[in-house]
């Protein structure tokens, strides 16, 4: 039977990539630590890691149980949390306002840590674009908005905080010719047809990046829909940056696109909170800020291993 500590096991060998130096984040002895993970391959049935000289990496199901194991170990934690400090006694509504891209990639674990601390607190949200939530956060008809920070044009009005700085990394097909360079720049993607993702402002933010670069890319195609992306770029149709926070290892186009960082591409995607400046905070924002950044961490160290 799985147990807490086997999942606990396996996190630390997943975040380190090695038997020894996991065996010395848990204190346990690396024979321990091997039979506990050779234990808990056998109770699922599947091979978590790639056995090889210099360490372990997670397979495909690997990335898939690594995700799992964060949320079980959040929501035993939420369930302490919530006998030790009776948070069952907040009730009232909380109002948000997020954009689609964050509704579709980032909000659902927030809010299932957020319910499963603050049980008696109504979630309300609003999904629209970032200027519109700009406008309901001034104007005090949303209390929080979660959304993409780097677009915020109101920051005079806004106090803001980033939870999850994304990476940028470049989508490519198997076998396709780019995976040969030693390093890829902006340069090396304007020549070949990059597909664009229209949706919650990527456009705008890709023009930044292009128009600071100096470059104008050929765009075969622009689409609202990731998935499209996806399966895109799986079939070779073209390439596309994307940020890492939509990546997803275990997806089914997950074994036909490879992820490459650019080495000119240093500034990543900001993904955080908005709320009023200068007036008193709804009581919930508080909670609510407190779960947000536990939830980034675990996102965090979740997207580190999928990449």
């Amino acid at each position: 039977m799985m147990t807490l500590r086997q999942i606990r096991h396996f996190i630390a060998v997943a975040e380190t990539g090695s038997i020894s130096a996991a065996a010395q984040a848990v204190f346990v002895s690396q024979s321990s630590l091997t039979l506990a993970i050779q234990q808990l391959e056998t109770d699922i049935g599947v091979r978590l890691f790639e056995r090889h000289a210099k360490g372990m990496d997670l397979t495909h199901q690997g990335h898939q149980f690594l995700r799992q194991s964060y949320l079980i170990l959040a929501t035993v934690d939420n369930a302490k949390r919530s006998l030790q400090l009776g948070t069952e006694s907040l009730n009232g509504t909380l109002t948000l306002g997020v954009t689609s891209l964050v509704a579709g990639y980032f909000l659902v674990e927030l809010l299932k840590r957020f319910r499963a601390v603050y049980p008696n607190v109504t979630l309300q949200v609003i999904e629209d674009e970032r200027p519109y939530i700009e406008h309901l956060l001034v104007s005090g008809e949303i209390d929080i908005g979660v959304l993409i920070l780097s677009n915020i044009e109101d920051r005079d009005a806004l106090q803001t905080e980033v939870l999850m700085h994304s990476p940028y990394r470049l989508w490519l097909p198997p076998l396709h010719a780019l995976l040969e360079y030693e390093s890829i720049g902006l340069a090396d993607v304007a020549k070949q047809p990059l597909i664009q993702l229209n949706v919650d402002e990527m456009d705008v933010h890709a023009q930044r990046i292009w128009g600071r670069a100096g470059l104008k890319p050929e765009i075969s195609m622009k689409t609202a829909s990731t998935e499209a992306v996806r399966s895109l770029v799986a079939t070779g149709m073209g390439i596309a940056i994307l940020p890492d926070m939509v990546y997803r290892a275990w997806s089914l186009e997950g074994n036909m696109i490879e992820a490459r960082k650019l080495v000119d591409l240093l500034e990543p995607l900001d993904i955080g909170l908005a709320w009023r400046r200068g007036s008193a905070r709804p009581e919930l924002v508080a909670p609510f800020l407190t779960i947000a950044r536990e939830n980034s961490k675990i996102n965090a160290a979740g997207l580190r291993h999928s990449i």
